[in-house]
This record gives structure tokens, sequence and C-alpha cells, in this order.
């Protein structure tokens, strides 16, 4: 064992399930707790496109017109597509909507998201369907591979989420799997909340030297430069992947990689960049030999830089061609062949690559060349020639044609935003002797995004590929189930406090705080603070304090909670302190005839990938039921 797991999490659930909720592809692996080792990743999904290999399905889902659930990812999306338009506008299909939890700024169990015929629906309810349909496929598998049934009370669950989401969004998620029944809030541990780059790292800290790529050990090979093995390394991978496909099992040995025995003391430090569909976050750890712990050096950073970005781009630009008018009555009016056109762009994107010469041609549907000649009166040829984008020409089998160039520049503003993160990332002091770069997820897939990583950072350090890139996630996720506590030391994204009175001090506290009470002089609004942010915090560790209700009568106390990205905080009232949440201790049922005065002693956990609290009745030493709420205050 690399660590003294738990012994409890052994007995009480027989199976670890991991889901990797994506923003573009989702999918599930398990491992049973007796032989850790074994990874199963979830059996392959009937349909598939073009050019696009993958154990992920499609993160899509379809509601009947009566919204109810009707099929999740490539199931919804064919037969979506395969619907009469006049019927299709009554049906609610939803893609790529994990993003809305990282954009809305005020997120709440009430939050809408916006179907493809414009319709909207509650984001949780959307979630849970989709979690729901993961907890039935992967239990009936398990069911079907045991030749019993299952009960989701022998599953121990994991979803990953970015590790930049905040902390009301980890709470949706955690809400989202309650309601499809995964755990409850009386039997919150049977989930987990794993952070995506802190999955991919727990993974990648047991690759051996063949599960890698490694771009920058890739000198001339006769007389081929560097960037034609980068694909060429892609295809032995995946030859290597496809052998096993069939069994699916993956074997994790029980050992730290060998890559690490050429870390000496004190250098052990890597970087992981999840790049993924709708985010790119990474975090920088260091392993501690010999059990390979980690420990997390700088806060997790990152933002919206995902392969979405290009997709974005391509929108643009067929605006730029079609006219922005067309386009957006074109999705309205024919969402099924919309989401056609994205699905060829999607595989022609695939073959992008640096050194490309030949053009990339994109089929156009049938009903955007007839729409568009309804809608303008002219043809869609007509448009390519009097619209001045040189690299898009029309090829006359009825597609666009880009030169590599033109679909290079789609990539463009999307990785020089990753590159730009990164080099601001280099630059922290707390991030020197970086000896790694794993870059995972599947946008790493991506040669452009390779060539450009490994062209800027190679230097500095040696810039991996784990084999299967786009699976590193899940099957990390299943390990950190296995043992959540491999991660020693974790840093506080957030300065996190309470506003309290402090007695007035004359000359140290401003006169416009002053409050008088009862002749006692109080100073107003000042931060009482929990944790700084990227303090680090060891897993485990609490910060304590302790509260008495204003009155002996009193049943509830909540306390309301404030966050900040700066370290030095004094007043809640200063720019750039928020309420992010609050905290609720419930009195109810603690013995109130005891002291006239009563002392509840609050302890708060920073260190894990949730925020979490309990609370103590001084006088009885009784538990108090305490509620930690970053999404309904």
């Amino acid at each position: 064992k690399d660590s003294d797991a738990d012994d409890a999490v052994e007995q009480l659930f027989l199976v670890v399930v991991a889901i990797d909720f994506g923003t573009t592809s989702s999918g599930y692996a398990y491992s049973f707790t007796k032989e850790p080792e074994c990874i199963h990743v979830m059996r392959r999904w009937e349909g598939g496109d073009p050019g696009v290999s993958n154990q992920k399905t499609p993160t899509t889902i379809l509601l009947t017109p009566e919204r109810k659930f009707h099929s999740f990812g490539y199931a919804a999306r064919d037969f979506y597509h395969d619907l009469d338009p006049t019927e299709s506008k009554h049906w609610l299909y939803f893609e790529k909507f994990k993003m809305k939890l990282h954009t809305t700024g005020n997120l709440t169990m009430e939050t809408d998201l916006t179907a493809a015929n414009g319709k909207k629906v509650k984001a949780l309810e959307i979630f849970a369907y989709a979690l729901q349909f993961f907890k039935e496929q992967a239990l009936k598998e398990l069911s079907d591979q045991g030749g019993s049934d299952f009960e989701n009370t022998e599953v121990r669950w994991v979803i990953t989420v970015p590790a930049i989401w905040k902390q009301p969004a980890k709470q949706f998620m955690r809400q989202a799997a309650y309601k499809a029944g995964m755990a409850s809030p009386e039997n919150p541990e049977q989930l987990i909340i794993a952070l995506e780059p802190e999955a991919a790292s727990i993974y990648c800290r047991k690759l051996r030297l063949h599960q890698m790529i490694d771009l920058s050990s890739r000198a001339p090979v006769n007389g081929y430069s560097p960037s034609d093995t980068i694909g060429t390394g892609f295809t032995q991978a995946k030859e290597h992947i496809r052998r096993n496909r069939q069994s699916r099992t993956f074997l994790v040995e029980n050992v730290i990689g060998e890559i690490w025995s050429e870390l000496e003391e004190g250098s052990d430090r890597y970087i992981v960049v999840d790049s993924g569909g709708g985010t790119v976050d990474m975090t920088v750890h260091q392993i501690r030999l010999p059990e390979g712990h980690l420990k997390e050096l700088y806060k997790a950073t990152g933002g919206p830089y995902g392969s979405l970005g290009v997709d974005y781009e391509f929108e643009k630009l067929l605006c730029k061609i079609f006219g922005e008018d067309f386009i957006e009555q074109f999705k309205i009016k024919r969402p099924a062949a919309w989401v056609d056109l994205m699905i060829a762009f999607e595989s022609r994107k695939r073959a992008a690559a640096p050194d490309r010469t030949n053009p990339l041609n994109i089929t156009l549907p049938f009903s955007f060349i007839d729409y568009y000649k309804k809608f303008r009166g002219h043809s869609v040829e007509h448009a390519l020639r009097k619209s001045n984008v040189d690299f898009v020409k029309w090829s006359s089998q009825g597609m666009l044609r880009m030169s590599p160039d033109a679909m290079n520049a789609l990539f463009k503003p999307t990785i020089d935003q990753i590159i730009q993160h990164l080099s601001d990332v280099f630059d922290k002091p707390e991030v020197t002797n970086v000896k790694f770069l794993f870059l995972v997820g599947g946008f790493a897939e991506s040669p452009l995004l390779q060539q450009a990583v490994q062209s800027a950072f190679g230097s500095r350090c040696r810039v991996i590929i784990p084999q299967d890139v786009g699976l590193t996630i899940l099957k990390g996720a299943v390990l950190f189930g296995l043992d959540p506590a491999v991660i020693k030391v974790r840093r506080s994204p957030l300065t996190y406090g309470v506003g309290v009175l402090n007695r007035f001090v004359e000359g140290k506290h401003p006169p416009d705080k002053l409050l008088i009470k009862d002749g006692t002089r109080w100073c107003t609004d000042v931060f009482d603070k929990f944790i700084s942010a990227d303090q680090s915090v060891a897993l485990g560790e609490t910060v304590t304090r302790s509260y008495t209700p204003a009155k002996p009568s009193q049943l509830v106390i909540v306390i309301n909670i404030y966050s900040s990205e700066q370290d030095s905080v004094s007043f809640i009232t200063e720019s750039g302190v928020k309420k992010c949440g609050t905290l609720r201790l419930d009195l109810t049922g603690t013995d109130a005839s005891v002291p006239n005065r009563r002392e509840i002693k609050t302890l708060m956990q920073f260190g894990d990938t949730e925020i979490k609290a309990m609370a103590i009745d001084v006088a009885t030493s009784k538990s108090v039921k305490v509620g930690i709420d970053f999404l309904n205050y």
C-alpha cells in the first residue's frame, strides 16, 4: 500500500465508482476495494463519431416535451437528430451545460439552463438526471458483471469538478447527486467531490515510462523533426490501448512510477495542467517519497480556456461569412442541423496539427445550404466568394474548405490564454524547481496545444503526456475514492472569515465603526479571519471558534461567512470582501437548562476538497447540528 489507507472504506463500500462529468464528454470507471490495482473503465458506448475514438460519451441530454428524461449521450444526440423539425422544436436538448456552474456568479438551487429550442429548465434537474443516468448505468454494469443485483449502498461515489470551481458550484454538484439518489444529507460521506487536476496528479504519480509520451526527449530521429513524432508517438500509444480495449481494465501498479527516481530530494515538484472542454485548471504538487503523498504548493488556478473556445471561434468565423443574424436564426430554427455542423467541425478540429499542409473540409448540412438561400436569396457559394475571409473556400462537394492556417487561427486565442496563464503561474515564487509538466484532459490530445506548451516551457521542465490522456482524470478519481487521504496538504483559494464585534480601541479602530451598547464601546464589522488565501492547510486540520447565543432561549445561531481574494482583510466592509455563505448552528435538542451562558465550539475544516464544519456544546460535550451553506443563504 502506498499509504496507510483507511480500513473503514474497505468494509463500508465494495466498490468505488468515479464519474468524470465533463463539459463536452463524460464517463465513469470503477474499482473493487478488494482489488484496488484494477481500474475498469465503463463499457463501450453505442454510437460514436467518425474520427473520434472515445471511451467517454458526449455530455448531452434530451428531455421529452413533457420535460421527462429521455436519453443521454450519443443516444440523445441521434434521437434528437432524427426527429422531424416540426417535432424537434418541442423537445429539450442540452449540451455543454456544465460551464453554467462556472460562469454563474450567484448560483442557487433555482438557476436555469436553456435548451437548444430556447426553453428553460432548472439546472439542478438536468444535473440530477445526468448523474442518475450514470448511477443506473454503473449499477447495471456492476450487476451484470457480478451476476447479482448491486445495491447503491455498496458504492462509494466520486464526482469530479474543476479545482477552480468555487464552493457554491461544488455544493450544487453534491445537491444534484443527492437528488439523483447517490448519497443523502444523512449519509454525505458516500459521495466524495474530487478536483480534476488533483485526480490527474494522483494517477500521474503511478505512471511507468512506457505509459507516457515525453515531448522533450524527442530529438530528431532519422531526420524527422520532433514535431513529426508528436503525432506518431500518439499513434503507437493508441495502438497499445486498442489492443487492451477489449479488456477495458487498466492495471495500476502499487508503486510510485520510475519517473520519480530521477527526482532529487527537495526538487520533487511538478505541475498538472488539466485542459478539458470547458475549463483549464492547473495545480502544483510536491510528492513525498516513499509513500507518494502529495502536497499542494500553490492554490489551483485556471479559467474558461477549454477547447470550447475553438468552437466559439469557428462560430464567429461562420458569423463573419454568413452574417450573425443568419447564424442566430439557423441555430433556433434548425437546432438539429446546427448540432450536426458542430459534430462535423469536431472531427476536423481533431485533425488539426502544426505541420499539416492539406486543407480540412467541413461538410455543411443540406438544410444549412437550403435555409441560407431562403434567408438571403443567394447561395452559400456566393457568400463565401464575397466575404473577405481568404482561408475559407467553397469546394464543389458542398463543403467548407479551410486552409490549415485558418484552422490553426481558430485555436490561437484559446491556446494563447493557456500559455499566458501558465507563464503567470511559473513566475510565482512558490513555483520554482518544477521538474515536470503533465498535460492531461481531452484538449491535451491536440498536437497544436502540445507543441505550444512544449515550445514555451520545454526548456524549463519536461512536458509529459500520459498515454490515454482523456481517461487520466477518470482513473485518478477512482484512486482518490479508494484513498482520499493521499493529498495531505492543500492551499485555500480564498480568505474566509466572519464579521464580529471587538472592544473599541482608540487610535486603532476607525471612529465610524464605533458602537456603544449598554455602556460598552464596540468596534463593528471586524473581520475575524479563519484562513488566508493561498495558506497551506493540512488534511484534518481545524479552525476553532466559540460562539454564544445572544439570548439563552435562542434556538438557532446564524453566522455570515465572508470571503476575499486578498490576504489581509480588517473589516467585512472593505472592497473585494463578499458574503459567501452561512454557518448555521441548530441548538434545538441541546439542554438549555444547564448554564445560562452556553458556549458552542465550532470546528471548521478547510483542508479537504469541500469546506466542512462540526460543533460541540461545551457544557454538555454533546454534538450540535451544524450546516455550512454556500448555496442557499
